[in-house]
């Protein structure tokens, strides 16, 4: 996953995060260039996931990597 995986369409990414974790909230995923280690971080404090499940749930969700 790299950087413009992540901001492919990011609000449509951000929707099917929030589908699939709904305890995360708009500022949990305000992503800015530099910053995916923190959003990573964020998101599994939230959900308790796992960093590598985190990472597939984004290349899945994001609409440019073949997300539904």
């Amino acid at each position: 996953m790299n950087k413009l995986e992540i901001k492919g369409d990011w609000n449509i990414t951000k929707g099917r995060l929030k589908q699939k974790w709904a305890t995360l909230t708009d500022d949990d995923l305000k992503y800015v260039d530099g910053l995916a280690d923190e959003l990573l971080g964020r998101i599994q404090q939230r959900t308790g996931a796992t960093c590598e499940a985190i990472q597939q749930a984004i290349k899945d969700s994001s609409a440019c990597c073949g997300g539904n």
